[in-house]
């Protein structure tokens, strides 16, 4: 019996929006609203545009690009034409993302209005063979306008499940991050899966980058018959207007960013009944704000682990937040279907349930490796499984916990502490709105345990007095966990900042931190 033809996710995105041409289907961040036919047709004019140029199987075009509709479209096109495709990340160095260009060998980059200014100095830096501008106003050739001349239809490439998709690199500040490499056949199955709730067309709030998850949400909202509202990117008051105004029904946020919500002025005027899921995820979130987002929000929030080197791997509804560990914390879920679940000791001995060790995972959606890295590729990818370098633990029922990043795990003399959990215990401390926690390494390599605080309401500290305030936070502090946890995990140093920094996927930048620290 003959297999049915694959239909990359590109392909399916187009059948949906040409069987309502009419209808709505992205706003852009000036307001602009794109129907289903219009974004259908110049998406499809330029993926034939650009497999003129030479955009094909086994080519590398970059996307240069901010949450625009120009940069959702290009992405489609470039995977219509067959080509792999690379994000350069916002707020990565012009020599980190030259490094990324270079090492992904890049034929083709493609840059948006909003990175005009960003393009020049990339150039600079290295040699690309062919750099388009998506749009006019640039130095480089407009091949929106170029793409006019096309038929709307998309070009005539078959694409496999084994086809590259998109090598997508890890976050970092510093050094090459890893790039991983993913396929079409992955990817178009994770787009099969439900979106967890029942109504009417979705819309999806675009608050993050597009580059990163944001980008995975628009196109699981508009396989589904969606819309998706695009904004610039995430500022608090911003997002709760949109909520409101655009009638926004689905969002994704990590959980920094749920926190600035939650602490905002404006929430509690705000209309949010057309909010039906919120999901979060990316990072550790804390219990004690999660619990007060669903006072605050409802039965809408959803969660779930996953890995770029895996997908999604487990997934927790709104009706299983109150599942909580021996330790407090809330559960990330149970494995999705396909995916096969372990926690191991260093020896790679399966622990039981409740005990503490790596996690890692087997599924269909493990990258088949690191972009021509096979030393590192071997040292995650053992026997079908997948280490994530992360450490929890899971129950008698199969709920996940998540503990902290084997890696920002902070090595002191007595132990060991996990950056989340200090973070979670510190959040109840009642001058303090946000934190970070870190690891410092002395001259010695010796690793100290450091916290950065946003002050909570009524303990910032004004200018003269600042460090006397410092002094006497970091004393309330030292004492607070002393006597909570005991003295290994009370911060040596506490450093009073305006918010916490963030790396360009959202995370809290924990290499910034450590400057901080050391420079201090």
């Amino acid at each position: 019996m003959n297999q049915p033809e694959f239909v990359s996710y590109a392909e399916a995105v187009m059948d949906v929006l040409s069987a309502t041409p009419e209808r709505p289907v992205v706003t852009t961040a000036d307001g602009t609203h794109l129907t289903a036919g219009e974004f259908r047709d110049s998406t499809c004019r330029l993926a034939g545009e650009l497999a003129d140029r030479g955009a094909g199987r086994g080519t590398t075009v970059a996307l240069l690009t901010g949450n625009t509709a120009e940069a959702l479209g290009a992405r489609y096109a470039a995977h219509l034409a067959g080509a792999r495709v690379v994000n350069l990340y916002d707020g990565m160095s012009a020599p980190a993302l030259a490094d990324i260009v270079t090492s992904a060998d890049t034929d083709m980059l493609l840059v948006d209005r909003e990175q005009y200014a960003a393009v020049k100095e990339l150039r600079s830096l290295v040699d690309v063979p062919v750099v388009l501008a998506l749009g006019p106003g640039s130095a480089e050739e407009d091949v929106v306008a170029a793409s006019a001349r096309q038929p709307a239809r998309p070009p005539a490439v078959r694409i496999a499940p084994d086809d590259h998709r998109s090598i997508r690199h890890t976050g970092g500040t510093t050094g090459i991050p890893k790039g991983i490499l993913a396929l079409h056949g992955s990817y178009r199955r994770a787009l099969d899966s439900p979106l967890g709730d029942r109504g009417d067309r979705p819309r999806y709030l675009a608050c993050t980058s597009i580059a990163h998850l944001a980008g995975l949400y628009a196109d699981l909202h508009l396989y589904r018959g969606g819309s998706v509202v695009l904004q610039r990117g995430f500022d608090p008051g911003e997002v709760l207007a949109a909520i409101e105004r655009e009638r926004i029904t689905h969002i994704w946020l990590l959980p920094p960013q749920l926190y600035q919500l939650l602490d905002h002025p404006a929430l509690a005027g705000t209309d949010l009944s057309s909010l039906r899921r919120l999901a979060y995820g990316g990072c550790p979130a804390s219990p004690a704000r999660l619990r007060e987002a669903l006072d605050v929000f409802g039965p809408v929030l959803e969660s779930g682990y996953g890995q770029a080197e895996a997908q999604n791997i487990t997934a927790l509804a709104p009706h299983e937040h109150g599942r909580t560990g021996h330790d407090g914390r809330i559960s990330v879920g149970r494995a999705v279907p396909g995916v096969q679940l372990a926690v191991r000791d260093a020896d790679g001995t399966t622990l039981p349930p409740g005990e503490q060790g790596e996690i890692q995972v087997r599924s269909p959606g493990v990258m088949p490796g690191y972009w021509k890295r096979p030393d590192l590729t071997a040292e995650v990818l053992q026997d079908g499984w997948l280490r994530t370098g992360d450490l929890g633990y899971l129950d008698e029922d199969g709920y996940l916990y998540v503990v902290d990043r084997l890696r920002d795990v902070i090595i002191v003399v007595g132990g060991h502490v996990c950056p989340s959990e200090l973070e979670e215990l510190l959040l109840t401390h009642p001058a303090v709105a946000r934190v970070a926690v870190f690891g410092v390494r002395d001259a010695d390599a010796v690793e100290h345990v450091h916290a950065a605080v946003v002050p909570a309401p009524g303990h910032q500290p004004d200018q003269p007095d600042r460090a006397a305030v410092q002094a006497a936070v970091q004393a309330s502090v030292q004492e607070f966990v002393t006597a909570r946890k005991g003295r290994m995990h009370a911060p040596e140093e506490v450093h009073l900042v305006d918010d916490i920094p963030l790396t360009a996927a959202g995370k809290p930048d924990r290499n910034l931190l450590r400057s901080l620290g050391r420079n201090q």
